[in-house]
This record gives C-alpha cells, structure tokens and sequence, in this order.
C-alpha cells in the first residue's frame, strides 16, 4: 500500500515510563485523526515517568491493552486492602519507580482511583480484522474463547514455539517478551514467528533504549532511543528477524 496512506493501522510496543522517548515517537509518527493507535500494554514501570504516560494515553483517543505490569498493580489490592506478597511482587518489579512518578506528577503519594479504574477497564486483546493485538500472546492449545489473563498477558515460550499461525486469516501482534531476548535478535530488532510480530525492543533496557511504533498498514517502523538523541524510519522489513520455534527455550 501507498507509504501516504490517509488511514494507518499504528502500534506502539511496551512503553514502561518512557515518556519523552514516548512524545519523541508519537511526533515521529504524527498520528491522525483518521489512523487507529494502539499501545500493548506496560505502559508503567521500570521508566521514570509511568504517571505522565499513564496520564496522557489516558486522555488519548487511543486504544490501550492490559499488561501484565498494570495487571500486577491491580494484584496489590482486594476488597480495599493492599496484599503485601503482591504489593512485593510489583515493586520488585519496577513498581517503585511508578509510584515516585506519580508523587512527582500530582505533589503527593498513591495512584489516583481514577487510574485503577481505567487499568481494570482495559480489554486483553483488540481485533483489527487482519490484525489482532495482545500483550504477550496466546497458547496455542487452547480456543480464542479459553484465552484468559495468564495467556494474553504472561505466555511466552508457548507461543513463541508455535509451529503454525493460530489465525488462517491475521497476524498477532505483541508486545512483552523483549525481542533481543529471543535466539538471534539484536537489541532494537523485531522479533517474527508464524502469524506473529513482537514489538517490545526493551525502551527501559540499558542494553537496548529502543522504543517501537509500527505502521501496519504502509509496512513502516518508527524507533526512538531514550538513552540516544537518535530517531528513524525505516522499512519494517529492514528490522525484523524470523525465529525458528525450536531455538527458543524456556526461561526459568
């Protein structure tokens, strides 16, 4: 399709706290009224600005998934109490830097109710007819109506072993497992298997510093690195790199 396409099919990969390097992508991207965005979820984190990101995709038109990052800050609470395991769970990972980015964007300590509401509302997946967008994926084994929270926002080897697309007809795209991670990906690549994209290049990482957008529908990427004044656009061919199911192993 035309690289001038009035209406794109845009993701973004898993920002955690990013927020400049997020603004940076966004106006690399210049989004449209007419083009449908949608974020994978990890909006929060390990970053140092989840509050402002929060905030801002928030008040978006944009479309957003539930990650497993917001999901393990929905964990700390039940019946209004804080459970302190997950409460644990969440700060070890990445949750003390959201929680400074939230006292430093409204002046005083928690996360606004207004903010776990909009977490709890957030869909696992959206289907975009030839694409269909998930945080972590899908297990391979099971019909699309047994998908649960622990598939779309926590699956990995499953998935990435997959040895035939789960869709006939649409390609997943996801977000969560960092593509470098994956056997022959380079920090900054886009990892690719059978009937599926994973565009979490580790913006949070030291390692990488890579935060991706992709046009769907014109074959485009759109990469900022937050560590590195450097931004570019280049053909989603040039950054994608096909894995073979069988060198991926199970992490521990």
């Amino acid at each position: 399709m035309d690289a001038t396409s009035n209406s794109r099919k845009i993701v973004i990969g898993d920002v955690h706290g990013q927020y400049d390097g997020l603004m940076r992508l966004l106006g690399a991207i210049a989004p449209s009224n007419d083009d449908r965005l949608c974020f994978v979820g990890d909006l929060i984190d390990r970053g140092p600005k989840s509050a402002q990101v929060v905030d801002f995709v928030m008040n978006s038109p944009y479309q957003c998934l539930l990650g497993n990052h917001e999901k393990m800050l929905l964990d700390i609470l039940h019946d209004g109490q804080v459970l302190q395991q997950p409460l644990q769970a969440w700060l070890f990972s990445g949750g003390q830097t959201t929680l400074v980015s939230y006292q430093d964007l409204y002046g005083e300590p928690g996360i606004p109710h207004a903010h776990f509401d909009w977490f709890r509302s957030l869909p696992l997946y959206v289907d975009w007819g030839d694409y269909w967008i998930v945080h972590a994926g899908v297990d391979p084994t099971l019909a699309l109506d047994d998908q649960g929270i622990q598939q779309c926002c926590w699956i990995r080897e499953p998935f990435h072993r997959c040895t035939q697309p789960y869709f006939a007809d649409k390609t997943i795209i996801t977000g969560h497992t960092i593509t470098f991670t994956l056997p022959g990906v380079e920090p900054g690549k886009i990892a690719c298997g059978f009937g599926w994209m994973d565009i979490d290049t580790g913006a949070y990482h030291p390692r990488s510093g890579w935060l991706t957008g992709v046009d769907l529908t014109n074959s485009m990427a759109y990469q900022v690195n937050v560590y590195r004044d450097e931004v570019r656009t280049v053909p989603l061919s040039d950054l994608t790199v096909a894995i073979e199911p069988e060198a991926v192993v199970a992490r521990s």
